[in-house]
């Protein structure tokens, strides 16, 4: 599996645990609670 460097970006679903990340491509990510991150399309 490949190695991804994220950079977190800050939005206010944050605060009830729905996070987004951008990875070194720009492609960005979701990460839902304690769930791993999947690619958003």
């Amino acid at each position: 599996m490949p190695y991804y460097e994220f950079k977190e970006l800050w939005t206010p679903l944050k605060l009830i645990g729905i996070r987004f990340y951008k990875d070194e491509n720009g492609r960005t990510w979701v990460k839902l609670f304690r769930k791993p991150r999947r690619l958003l399309r």
